[in-house]
């Protein structure tokens, strides 16, 4: 794996005290290399893990043609003799699913088909049984149900092809059925269990282990003593982290002394893929998790030119022949919330070898003025909802401080003012990215 001080080495604009956002993202992937275990597991096991090769079909899906309707099938040679009229065809018997049947229709015959039945020889067409009238003289004759039946529909009520399915068409067989890197989906099982597939590869679960750290932490059910707050930032964590579907290692509150600081840093390392530290990295009296961090390995800190979130540390600790990738976010709960989103989610998601896309952005006017200076990227809380007059529209959710809990609470989308951007407006656009799907 590249070493991060080696990825900042080739970075000619690179200024650790004024990172802008993008730019960190970069650097953190640069460093990433996905875990390289991989288990095999039952696919009702396999919801939600990250496939570590690709999936080939071993047979073709549907096996055979098949009708995509409950209708009549026949030659579509039918509809060109008709030339625009109507088509009157003769029943010679029913195609019922998963049963054979042998039927060969002739010119002027038809095969009663049920949907999933397979397409009778010399059978291109499946016209809906709606579609079609009984012939009114027609007697019933020997070959089973429907045989001796006519029916008459109109030559334009179909075309040469339709409500057929054809044999490979949803897949074929030797090609990629799913990919590498793809998060197994309820879909997806269903998907493997119709190629007949019980087990698959995917990578093991990754390893994360968390805490806090501050003297003036409390955790819930202790007495808060004057300056004290609780600890919120642990069980924020948890909840993204369950999200992505990784093995939690809660450490709990580490006070701002050295000594345990390193214990829990080794620790982490020690048991975990990736370590997650909430507060300390930013300059203070009491914070000697940045001291700590820098021993313990090829680590930096920047200040990422970001509101809310702009004391960050990231790289990798050792101890003892193990490495971790470490992400010491700051203390305030929403700038870990931001930070969370915006760079450790991305990063553990490479991490995992999951091939996943960037939330999507979407365009809504601001229901009101925005301030904003350029030279940072802000994510603003906010609440998207129809305006009068119909219209996506997007309004903040009041204090946006980053100690502003609440603020996270009663959204459901960030506002994403980029680097450059200015002041909004009131009605002017602004790019929002939606909490569902995210959080």
């Amino acid at each position: 794996m590249p070493s991060l001080q080696s990825v900042i080495s080739c970075l000619s604009d690179y200024d650790p005290s004024a990172l802008p956002v993008e730019q960190a993202n970069r650097i953190i992937a640069e460093v990433i290399e996905p875990v390289s275990g991989i288990e095999q597991v039952a696919i009702r096991s396999a919801l939600d893990r990250v496939l570590a090769e690709d999936v080939v079909s071993p047979i073709d899906v549907p096996a055979h043609d098949n009708s995509a309707m409950d209708g009549y099938a026949f030659s579509s040679a039918a509809l060109q003799a008709a030339n625009g009229g109507e088509v009157t065809l003769r029943v010679i018997g029913t195609a019922l699913a998963g049963e054979t049947h042998g039927l060969t229709p002739a010119a002027g015959e038809a095969v009663r088909i049920m949907t999933g039945a397979v397409m009778p020889v010399g059978c291109d067409t499946v016209i809906p049984q709606e579609f079609t009238q009984a012939v009114p003289g027609a007697g019933s004759e020997s070959g089973g149900e429907a045989a001796g039946e006519a029916v008459r529909f109109a030559a334009d009520a179909v075309r040469a092809g339709d409500n057929r399915r054809l044999r490979g068409e949803d897949l074929a067989r030797g090609k990629p059925a799913l990919n590498q890197g793809r998060v197994l989906q309820p879909a997806d099982l269903g998907l493997l269990a119709s190629l007949g597939i019980a087990e698959v590869k995917v990578r093991r679960r990754l390893r994360v282990a968390f805490f806090s750290t501050g003297d003036e932490l409390r955790s819930i059910g202790e007495p808060l003593d004057a300056g004290c707050v609780y600890d919120s930032n642990r069980y924020t964590l948890h909840g993204m982290l369950r999200r992505l579907h990784v093995e939690l290692i809660d450490m709990g509150v580490v006070r701002d002394d050295p000594a345990a600081l390193e214990a829990a840093l080794r620790s982490a390392c020690e048991n975990a893929d990736a370590v997650i530290t909430s507060g300390g990295v930013s300059v203070g009296e009491a914070d000697y998790t940045r001291q700590i961090m820098a021993e313990l390995g090829d680590v930096t800190f920047w200040k990422i030119a970001m509101r809310p979130g702009r004391p960050m540390a990231f790289g990798r600790i050792a101890s003892n022949g193990h490495q971790a990738l470490l992400f010491g976010l700051p203390g305030n709960p929403v700038a870990v919330m931001v930070t969370f989103y915006h760079f450790v989610r991305a990063a553990l998601h490479r991490m995992m070898g999951a091939d996943i896309a960037p939330p999507p952005l979407m365009r809504v006017r601001s229901a009101h003025a925005i301030r904003k200076k350029p030279g940072r990227t802000e994510y603003q809380r906010g609440i998207l909802a129809r305006g009068a007059d119909g219209q996506w529209e997007v309004r903040i959710t009041g204090q946006q401080g980053s100690g502003v809990l609440r603020s996270m609470s009663e959204a459901n989308c960030f506002i994403v003012l980029g680097h450059e951007q200015g002041g909004v407006a009131a009605g002017d656009p602004v790019e929002v990215m939606l909490f569902e799907g995210l959080l």
